[in-house]
């Protein structure tokens, strides 16, 4: 069918032309015909051509859209209780298409304006009394190895780094993919401690160059996939903990060994103290927000101020031909350096994804977690009581 069929208006009565219209001997048309006529046959609505795939392209070799839809299936109409209806035509009272629901879900409730919430304690982040009872035990045994005997001291640093260093490299490998050797770094790492208090400077660079080497070659047993950051992360591993630990048993090579190491301790955790006691009760400034979010400008201030009163008062009263001034710039050079290497072991941390290097120590987290402080102070204290009373 095309619109031609279209042209004439249509006479009173008259549904269109068909191809079963009436035929040679058939009766005269008329309203009685026409009647009868008009329920046998339907009136087909004009259609516009789509093409088969959609979209408003031309696509003369598909044809005209074949229609579809109720008007154009042989099949009867469902109503809502799933009877079969004849078409409209035959039943006007059917419904071709489905009802539209009567009653639509009711609209969500308009939000609630949020009720004030009652002010949250503030609190120290981590379990003090643990913290507090693992920090005196610790204290217990470096003291007492301490002036006991300084060799057992010297073991207790090695087994420090020994054990740090494996933290270290768990979680390199866990969370990075990266194989730094451990055996070798171990064994020239307490080499390491052992040779500086031993040696001095000289014994622990030398242990330290042939414990680089022995990273290079025990990593090329294994394939060579991975060598450049295995090796890499091996030396750095090897400088931040064994060797920067050195110099802790290099101060107990002077007559006062003894009390320099108790100051530098003394004044590292005072600095530590401070800045947390300080921090958590007026910290409001944040220092380095996207390395560590609990560190305040005010805690630095308060580690400063702890530790140079701390600095001065050890120095006059327990390093031999100290002076107070002396221990007010010790205290700040410790204040800033154990603040930079609190930052550089959460730098580290924020890259591999962890709050914590291990969890050996409840309330601490690991050895690494106490040793980021201490590890870059100890050769600020070694070389400032150096220049101040001599080596000793």
């Amino acid at each position: 069918m095309n619109d031609s069929s279209w042209g004439a208006p249509p006479q009173a009565g008259y549904w269109g032309p068909s191809d079963q219209g009436p035929v040679q001997g058939a009766g005269p048309a008329g309203p009685a015909y026409d009647a009868h006529y008009a329920q046998q046959t339907r009136p087909m609505p004009i259609v516009p051509d789509v093409p088969e795939h959609g979209g408003d392209q031309d696509d003369d070799d598909q044809g005209t859209a074949r229609p579809s839809g109720p008007l154009f299936r042989d099949e009867p109409f469902h109503d809502q209780s799933g009877r079969d209806e004849p078409y409209r035509d035959q039943n006007p009272s059917a419904q071709p298409y489905a009802a539209v629901p009567q009653n639509p879900e009711p609209m969500p409730d308009a939000p609630q304006p949020a009720q004030p919430q009652p002010p949250q304690k503030k609190s120290a982040g981590r379990d003090l009394g643990a913290a507090i009872g693992v920090g005196v035990g610790l204290g217990v045994v470096i003291i007492a190895s301490l002036f006991v005997v300084k060799e057992v001291f010297v073991g207790v640093i090695a087994v420090a780094v020994v054990v740090g260093l494996w933290e270290l490299t768990k979680r390199l490998e866990e969370r990075k993919g990266i194989k730094a050797p451990l055996v070798p770094l171990a064994i020239g790492g307490a080499a390491m401690v052992v040779a500086g208090y031993a040696r001095g400077a000289e014994g622990a660079w030398v242990a330290m160059a042939l414990t680089a080497l022995a990273v290079l070659v025990w990593r090329m047993t294994e394939p060579p996939e991975g060598y450049l950051k295995d090796v890499t992360a091996g030396l750095f591993a090897a400088f931040y903990v064994p060797f920067l630990a050195t110099f802790v048993a290099m101060m107990l090579m002077a007559d006062d060994g003894a009390w320099r190491v108790l100051v530098f301790l003394i004044l590292t955790v005072v600095s530590d103290t401070g800045a947390y006691a300080v921090g958590w009760r007026f910290g409001r400034k944040k220092l380095a927000p996207r390395i560590s979010p609990g560190k305040t400008r005010e805690g630095l201030l308060g580690a400063v101020a702890f530790a140079m009163v701390a600095g001065a008062l050890c120095v006059q009263f327990l390093i031999d031909d100290g002076t107070w001034w002396q221990g007010l710039l010790l205290g700040l050079a410790v204040a800033v350096s154990a603040t930079l290497g609190d930052l550089g072991e959460s730098m580290i941390k924020r890259d591999l994804g962890i709050k914590d290097m291990g969890t050996l120590l409840p309330g601490h987290g690991g050895i690494m977690d106490r040793l980021d402080s201490l590890l870059p102070t100890a050769p600020v204290v070694w070389l400032l009581l150096v220049i101040f009373v001599g080596s000793g």
